[in-house]
């Protein structure tokens, strides 16, 4: 997502997390850079839970300096999604396999097969950094029974296509659609990623659950809003989620 097409790249054997690396460099990062490990020994997910990061799979986090307020630049999730779900389609051609589950995960044929963790540091400093982590499971995914119960059951992209992709070709192709989707992004705001990720939403219009802390809320997903927002439809009326974990 450098919005000009030379995003760098470096590529490492073994580090802790992409994100932690991708705070350490940035100081002295001129401009957006990817970095590409071969195996995570610290890799995590949301609310800090741990990232399974076998070799084979994707480990990557693109490091930005944003000079947008925090609520802006938390939209690049979308744009993060997006961009993920155009590099599983040009590399497999299977346009109907991929959906996008809100907040930031991407499914395949209903599995999860890829998350997103965005972190930041400094916003509205100049020393603004933004890492945008993302984690595929190309060869091998995580136990189901590891899973907590009710959640999406992990896929590979080996297993659900029988494709076998290095991470290195993965970048090749999830690099330049990061960089239009941030593109888009720049020039006419988060408008154009909403209406896409729209159209590729997971259960848009079917009941969900959302769960936010000790707290699960029912109703049926009707979109989500200008500022990213869950909208749920419940017997109690219809609510704006900023976050959530979501269950189907």
């Amino acid at each position: 997502m450098s919005g000009d097409g030379r995003a760098g790249r470096i590529t490492l054997p073994e580090i802790d997390s992409t994100n932690a690396e991708g705070f350490r460099r940035a100081p002295t990062l001129a401009g957006p850079t990817w970095i590409l490990a071969g195996v995570q020994t610290a890799g995590r997910g949301r609310r800090a839970r741990p990232w399974s990061s076998p070799p084979g799979n994707f480990h990557g986090t693109l490091v930005l300096h944003p000079t947008e307020p925090p609520e802006i630049v938390a939209l690049r999730s979308f744009a993060a999604a997006l961009a993920l779900r155009d590099a599983f389609v040009q590399i497999t051609g299977l346009d109907t396999s991929f959906a996008l589950k809100w907040p930031n995960d991407v499914l395949c044929n209903g599995g999860k097969i890829a998350g997103i963790l965005l972190e930041s540091q400094g916003l509205n400093t100049p020393d603004a950094t933004l890492c945008i982590g993302i984690g595929v499971n190309l060869i091998a995914a995580p136990d189901a029974a590891q899973i907590e119960a009710g959640a999406v059951p992990p896929v590979s992209l080996l297993q659900e296509t029988g494709l076998r992709i290095t991470p290195e070709t993965f970048l090749d192709a999830l690099a330049p659609a990061c960089d239009r989707w941030e593109t888009t992004f720049r020039r006419e705001g988060f408008a154009p990623l909403r209406a896409a990720w729209l159209s590729h939403a997971a259960r848009l219009g079917q009941p969900i659950r959302a769960r936010t802390g000790s707290q699960t809320r029912e109703g049926t997903f009707e979109t989500i809003d200008p500022q990213g927002n869950l909208v749920l439809r419940t017997p109690a009326g219809t609510l704006a989620i900023p976050a959530a974990e979501v269950f189907f």
